[in-house]
This record gives structure tokens, C-alpha cells and sequence, in this order.
């Protein structure tokens, strides 16, 4: 087993911008994470953003920008989020993933459309 990546498209929906990023894809962390250098491609001023506390996988704690509004495409489907903007790449986390119903398949190592729900994402509500 060893780590996934897919081909995404990010679209900063103000400003109309879009560009394709190859992204880690992180079952384990919960939100959206793209770098500085994609944020600047996108638009986005992270001088004038909120800021948000995240925990690192070593425990510590870190203050990072969170810019938005943001539209993730993966294939034929989409979400519209914040992400969080620090790294080296962009990563794909649990709600992203979840909000367009993928499949992460560690044994072949990809990211695919939930089988069950090949032609609408659907979202457990309760």
C-alpha cells in the first residue's frame, strides 16, 4: 500500500479562476488543503482571509489562513467549500469526499465514484 493521488480541478468561484492540481488524497484528514501558490493562482488574497487553528499530525498547533469560496471537481461532480492553505501540495480530505460521495481503494490506489451512487452523489443525513 503506499499513498493516493487523484487529478482534481479547483475553481475559485469570485474570481472565475480554475486550475488542475494532482492531490494527495488523505482519508484521515477532514478538510481541503491547498498551498499557497494555488491560492495566488486562484485569486485569493490570504492577507484578508480567517484564519483557523489546525493540529498537525505531530500534535502541534498552527494557525493557517482558510480561503474561500472554493469549488472542487472531481470527474463529473463537485463541492463547494473553504480550504485551509499551508503545505507543499494540495491534499483531499474526508469532507470533500464525502460531500461527492468517492471511494478512496487503498489496494489499487485510487479514488473512485461511490458504485452505489454512480450517477448522483448521495449524502447520509441522519
Amino acid at each position: 500500500m503506499g499513498l493516493t493521488y487523484a487529478d482534481i480541478e479547483l475553481e475559485s468561484t469570485f474570481r472565475a479562476r480554475r486550475m488542475s492540481v494532482r492531490a494527495l488524497v488523505g482519508s484521515g484528514a477532514v478538510f481541503m488543503i491547498i498551498p499557497q501558490h494555488a491560492t495566488i493562482q486562484l485569486g485569493f488574497d490570504i492577507e484578508e482571509v480567517s484564519t483557523r487553528e489546525v493540529i498537525l499530525a505531530d500534535g502541534s498547533r498552527k494557525q493557517v489562513p482558510m480561503v474561500g469560496p472554493l469549488r472542487v471537481h472531481f470527474r463529473d461532480r463537485y463541492c463547494d467549500l473553504s480550504a485551509l492553505v499551508f503545505g507543499d501540495e494540495a491534499l483531499l480530505g474526508a469532507v470533500p469526499m464525502e460531500m461527492m460521495d468517492l471511494v478512496l481503494q487503498p489496494s489499487t490506489q485510487s479514488l473512485t465514484v461511490n458504485p452505489e451512487s454512480p450517477y448522483i452523489p448521495v449524502a447520509l443525513a441522519k
